[in-house]
């Protein structure tokens, strides 16, 4: 099976805006296959909270693409709206507003934001961060 590619302008070595806004459009339409394609074969997710100092910490497609399922079993209904989105040379930045309901019913809203590094015009480090609400 022939992998998708994303949709993106970016050459094969630089990475756009619209390429980051193809990105967060897979993260709401909850396509974890489509995700993947953004990211490079090497890549690291730091998620927003963990035992580690930069959250928890997956390495490697397999990783990532389960930590990426698990979002979506947490919160089945997973949005990130209000997204600004930034890229200067092999950095980028995502910033949005995540809401979402998990399955005890606590309902989230909060402001934060991706951090990315990019290789060969894919994501090879994506380091989340949000706002820590008192609810």
């Amino acid at each position: 099976m022939e992998e998708e590619t994303p949709m993106s302008t970016a050459t094969a070595d630089e990475v756009s805006i619209e390429f980051l806004e193809a990105f967060g459009d897979a993260w709401n339409q909850h396509d974890v296959e489509r995700l993947m394609t953004f990211m490079a074969d090497q890549c690291v997710f730091e998620t927003t909270a963990g035992a580690e100092i930069g959250g928890k910490r997956y390495d490697g497609r397999e990783a990532v693409k389960k930590a990426f399922a698990r979002v979506f079993q947490i919160f089945p209904d997973a949005h990130f709206g209000n997204a600004v989105h930034f890229v200067s040379g092999n950095r980028g930045l995502s910033e949005w507003i995540f809401t979402g309901t998990a399955s005890d019913g606590k309902r989230l809203e909060v402001k934060g934001c991706d951090v990315f590094t990019f290789e060969s015009g894919k994501i090879s480090h994506k380091d989340s961060f949000f706002k820590n609400r008192k609810t």
